[in-house]
């Protein structure tokens, strides 16, 4: 279902220049969330400091994203409709293990949604929505 749905676009992710080509010197970001505000100003703020950074709005037009964008850090909401977080870092890792992943929530109810992901196999780190700026550059600079 998945590689079906790979075969389709559903929805554009525009780059830094308004395409979805990506910068080679840079490190490349994917922000998923479905709230577009989070995730095109965190793309946006990204962006100026450097990152080739794109966003998407749900798992489904990430996991479009992630094979055109190719990113080395996917920073996804957990409590999205249609697929979570852990849902597509899930498939992320499997598709693209050298991908690291960041996840955020500011739901306290996603315990049993990465309880899940750890049944599974999978730990993922989840940092605290709202995301502050400084901390998640910090962060994706770290390595």
């Amino acid at each position: 279902m998945i590689a079906d749905h790979l075969q389709s676009q559903k929805e554009p992710v525009e780059g830094p220049s308004g395409d979805s080509g990506t910068q080679p010197d840079l490190p490349r970001v994917l922000v998923v969330d479905d709230q577009r505000l989070i995730a095109d100003t965190l793309a946006e703020i990204l962006r100026n400091e450097g990152f080739d950074s794109a966003a998407a709005y749900d798992g489904w037009a990430a996991l479009d994203a992630a094979q055109r964008f190719r990113p080395h850090w996917l920073i996804s909401d957990v409590l999205m409709p249609r697929m979570n977080g852990v849902e597509l870092a899930i498939t992320i890792r499997q598709k693209y293990p050298e991908t690291a992943i960041l996840l955020f929530s500011g739901q306290a109810g996603i315990s049993e949604i990465l309880q899940d992901g750890q049944r599974r196999g999978y730990q993922f780190e989840l940092i605290a929505k709202p995301v502050h700026p400084t901390n998640l550059i910090a962060r994706l600079k770290q390595g």
